[in-house]
């Protein structure tokens, strides 16, 4: 059981799963993660803010019999994806007065994902209050964080803003609480990078809405509660600047070692111009790293062999992931090699179409690098560096 206390009449009752490896069938899960649901016990009415993935819905369940609820009158849902909102019908099952109150969009996902019927609901818009008796649940819309039907709950009488995926991590912890800010800020930068970094003009808009208001503590849908907002919302506002460093990104393969020979040369030839540079092997890499140092980089130069005349495999699978993160990459260019022939260049350029970067010349060469590719790519770094210089990135 996980029942700890925000404050007099909140409590988590979520759930940790410690053992979750994969999200979505597509991200790593290096530390677990949690399903944070919120149980808040006004002076005249109870509502649960949440739920949490049917996996671990006997958890929750538990919870609440522990704390010997006997009814529950709104449940919350912030967002239709399934590990918050999976366990809403097994919760209306065990409390059939309850309502589920949220907006117009999310209603219409949350009946067509789990089947919930239209009386159920109570639809709100934003910025209604509900009123628990001495606690007052106030609304916000927040589209696009990480879907289009996201919303958050402000408790405004404790001052606590629930934000459901928004300021999250994947972070299985069995303190409720911040503790550990090393530990946090990089579960929160990988969070950011692989789910929320697409979505960075619509967090720009939602920050601002934070700044004018009172907020003591942050509660999300995933990770730890935050004590003190400021310590993840100034990280926010650093991630989603425009703001980058003076970092070079390489995400490869190599086949038969000529792609290699081309990464391995490249990467000295930045490192002696005191440039950040962060290989990424596609075959071995964990994609969450090569996510979160998307956050930050100015440059990106992806290295491919070819295969029938195309990109390796793998690459493919790395550029489509770059070109849907939307970085804030400037800069762009390709190594690489090829036997007969090749359409490497051109396929992945047609790739990064989300990404508005200056594309640097690539070096592709024909066979086993010689002096004269490599003399390119001591060119490529050159003009890497002064790209660099000239948009102010080295200070």
């Amino acid at each position: 059981m996980a029942i700890r206390e925000l404050g007099s009449g909140i409590l988590s009752v979520g759930a940790i799963d410690w053992d979750r490896r994969l999200f979505d069938e597509l991200i790593p899960l290096p530390d677990g993660t949690s399903y944070n649901s919120y149980l808040i016990k006004g002076s005249e009415k109870i509502a649960l803010i949440d739920t949490v993935d049917p996996a671990k819905q006997h958890i929750l369940v538990g919870n609440l019999k522990t704390l010997d609820i006997t009814s529950i009158d709104y449940v919350i849902s912030h967002h239709a994806e399934q590990d918050h909102s999976g366990s809403i019908p097994e919760i209306l099952s065990l409390y059939p007065n309850a309502k589920v109150v949220t907006n117009p969009k999310c209603k219409d996902m949350l009946k067509d994902l789990l089947l919930i019927p239209e009386d159920k609901f109570l639809t709100i818009n934003d910025r209604v209050t509900i009123s628990l008796g001495n606690k007052t649940l106030e609304f916000i819309l927040a589209p696009w964080v990480h879907w289009p039907e996201t919303m958050f709950t402000y408790l405004k009488e404790d001052k606590i803003l629930f934000t459901c995926d928004f300021l999250g991590s994947h972070l299985a912890s069995s303190d409720l609480f911040v503790s550990d800010e090393a530990k946090v800020y990089e579960s929160a930068k990988r969070y950011y990078a692989e789910i929320m970094m697409p979505f960075r003009t619509s967090i720009k808009k939602h920050l601002e809405v934070m700044y004018g208001m009172e907020i003591e503590i942050v509660a999300p849908s995933h990770g730890h509660v935050y004590q003190e907002p400021e310590f993840i919302i100034n990280a926010y506002k650093e991630w989603i600047s425009d703001e980058v460093k003076n970092e070079v990104i390489v995400p490869y393969v190599s086949m038969h070692g000529s792609t290699e020979k081309l990464v391995n040369y490249f990467i000295d030839a930045l490192i002696k111009r005191k440039i950040t540079v962060k290989p990424f092997n596609l075959t071995r890499t964990d994609i969450g790293e090569l996510a979160m140092s998307l956050v930050d980089a100015a440059t990106i130069v992806i290295g491919s062999p070819t295969v029938l005349t195309g990109p390796h495999p793998n690459v493919v699978y790395g550029a489509y992931l770059v070109n849907a993160l939307r970085p804030k990459l400037r800069f762009a260019s390709v190594i690489g090699s090829y036997g007969w022939g090749s359409r490497m260049l051109e396929v992945l350029k047609g790739m990064l179409t989300n990404l508005k970067v200056e594309l640097i010349e690539p070096v592709i060469v024909k066979g086993y690098p010689r002096q004269e590719d490599l003399e390119s790519l001591e060119r490529l770094a050159d003009e890497i560096l002064q790209r660099h210089r000239k948009h102010g990135i080295i200070k």
